[in-house]
């Protein structure tokens, strides 16, 4: 998946970062309802490059003209936040006013000008239906996604020296389209029967394939849970804070794979010494990086999930501490899950277990 208007997100993770209601950005957000909760990679690569806290100086100051935020660069070309009358201006300029990326949220809406031209659109990449959801039976093109395939196993497996044939890569690709603020997120539409205005915000032809990863992303997260499964698709990092709190409390701890280097084809691997059991209990919430124009998760919480740090060895020298999920409970999952063709297994009969791609997040209790 590639975003190569990048920056626009960037400056959209910004917009209301700080508002007259006093609201923490995302970064302090984590830290007032984690504080003893280290970020995992997979959501450090999806904040904003510039270091919203106050060990980097940021100042903000309110007064009459609304609430300007200053990220303490002593040249132009810094960070600037005004909320005023007119709504939400960003501006990430890189010396000058037409180098950056302006971000207007007022009345109109959402309003996105990367400084290089006018009308250029938000370019969002053919997705596929993810490998991870219970309810879908496998396509065709699952089946012959030697990568997705070789993600699956069985829990018997999962001990010192077993060989597998894997490659890490992220799930979505390129896909590195950063988290936008609770504030911003809630404000752009997102359910089936407004995809027209969604797909008319991002500048995304109607009918094009990309306007159909757009529509089956929410169509994915509009799709009921399964018996015992508790869901939501989260659309800012406060939203996944608070979903997986409510589920799982304050006191937990969240990871994700990080992989020393990303491979280009399956290569072996071989589980090294170090297999960890996290959690005291088979409850997790696990977080599934979605495609879209943004940061969305379809996270998901059951009573049946085991979790497990997994260090691997690659034949090229590559380390990976994989994390890996292993369900003691099938029973309600599509007969034609991809998993099920893949191990030859009926639902209900075995733990099936699956690796994480880099860009997906576990978070289980202490």
């Amino acid at each position: 998946m590639e975003f190569p208007h990048l920056s626009i997100f960037i400056a959209l993770s910004l917009t209301l970062v700080v508002s007259t209601n006093a609201v923490l950005p995302p970064q302090l957000y984590w830290k007032s309802k984690l504080p003893t909760t280290q970020m995992p990679k997979a959501i450090t690569d999806l904040l904003n490059p510039t270091d919203w806290t106050e060990e980097k100086g940021t100042s903000v100051a309110v007064g009459k003209g609304g609430v300007n935020v200053d990220a303490a660069k002593p040249k132009p070309g810094g960070t600037a936040v005004n909320v005023g009358k007119g709504g939400v201006h960003v501006n990430t300029g890189k010396g000058k006013p037409s180098g950056g990326t302006a971000v207007n949220v007022g009345k109109g809406g959402v309003n996105v000008n990367t400084g290089k031209g006018r009308g250029k659109p938000v370019h969002v990449s053919v997705g596929k239906r993810s490998p991870f959801l219970y309810n879908y039976a496998a396509t065709a093109t699952q089946l012959n996604d030697k990568p997705n395939v070789a993600l699956f196993f069985l829990e018997k497996s999962l001990h010192y020296g077993t060989k597998l044939n894997l490659q890490f890569t992220k799930t979505t690709s390129n896909n590195e389209a950063k988290f936008l603020t609770k504030e911003v997120s809630d404000s752009i539409p997102f359910s089936s029967n407004q995809v027209e205005s969604i797909l008319n915000k991002f500048s995304i032809k109607k009918g094009s394939e990309e306007a159909e990863t757009v529509k089956n992303t929410i169509s994915e997260c509009e799709e009921n849970s399964i018996r015992g499964e508790e869901k939501l698709c989260v659309k800012s990092l406060e939203s996944m804070v608070d979903f997986t709190t409510s589920k799982l409390g304050n006191n937990v701890e969240a990871v994700s794979t990080e992989v020393k280097k990303e491979s280009s084809e399956l290569q072996q691997y071989v589980i090294a010494k170090g297999v960890k059991r996290l959690g005291e209990k088979n409850q997790a919430v696990v977080c599934h990086k979605e495609n879209y124009p943004y940061a969305v998760f379809y996270c998901h919480k059951t009573d049946t999930t085991k979790v497990y740090s997994v260090p691997l060895e690659g034949v090229d020298g590559n380390r990976v501490n994989a994390i890996a999920v292993c369900h003691t409970d099938t029973s309600q999952w599509n007969p034609k899950h991809l998993a099920f063709q893949v191990l030859n297994v009926q639902p209900g009969t075995v733990p099936v277990c699956h690796f994480l791609p880099q860009d997906h997040v576990v978070w289980v209790s202490k």
